[in-house]
């Protein structure tokens, strides 16, 4: 079926989605936790520290922060906010909390969900674990979940997130002018989306990617994704 008919079909006994559930997700080489307490914050304040200058917080609506309490602060009012499931990023290889996520502005009558607040510490930044850990939640919110659509939005000006949306499948949609103001400045919104109907395909090219036989000495992919399927 393609994606015009899937879009045109009757949709009068489609049900409600769930909201994510407290669950853990575990991977090969990331567990994703959901956040629910402050237990992982030490681990998150020691591993975003290692970001000396602070620019993971570049495009983000905190940060960055002088001191733990600051961030521990900012970590109840965000990662424990109604309406969000925050999920702290767990390598298996070090055990310890490197990066969150999170799934929000759930519209559960029509299957719409978005991914964002993501902040990656540089011992996470471009690593298998990473990739891994957005599949996931992708996974559980287009197969397990059975959501409709999977929302990416990000500042137009934060040229890394459009190509890591890009990467990971997502389709560019528009662009919201003056959509929001940020730490006082203007945010025009770049919005992408990846559908049901194009997940099959583009699971297949993840778990192809996400191989060992895909892996060089130093654990880092040899072909892109976008060699696997249809990546966009």
């Amino acid at each position: 079926m393609t994606n015009e008919e899937d879009r045109s079909a009757d949709l009068t006994a489609y049900a409600p989605r769930r909201f994510p559930p407290v669950e853990t997700i575990g991977g090969q080489m990331v567990t994703l936790e959901p956040i629910v307490d402050e237990s992982r914050f030490t681990e998150l304040w020691d591993a975003f520290s290692k970001d000396r200058e602070g620019r993971i917080w570049d495009w983000l609506a905190g940060g960055p922060f002088a001191d733990f309490e600051s961030f521990s602060r900012y970590g109840r009012e965000a990662y424990l906010a109604a309406g969000h499931r925050f999920y702290a990023f767990v390598p298996r290889e070090s055990g310890r909390a490197e990066g969150v996520a999170a799934l929000f502005r759930a519209d559960l009558g029509n299957g719409v969900i978005e991914l964002g607040h993501i902040c990656l510490a540089p011992s996470l930044q471009r690593t298998v674990a990473a990739s891994e850990g957005f599949f996931l939640l992708m996974e559980l919110v287009l197969g397990s979940l059975g959501y409709r659509r999977l929302e990416w939005k990000c500042n137009d000006g934060n040229q890394g997130s459009k190509r890591a949306a890009a990467r990971l499948g997502f389709t560019y949609e528009g662009l919201f002018r003056q959509h929001m103001i940020v730490k006082g400045h203007n945010r025009d919104t770049a919005w992408f989306s990846l559908l049901d109907s194009e997940w099959p395909a583009q699971r297949k090219a993840f778990q192809a990617w996400l191989s060992p036989d895909n892996l060089d000495a130093d654990g880092r992919q040899v072909r892109s994704l976008r060699d696997f399927g249809p990546s966009r």
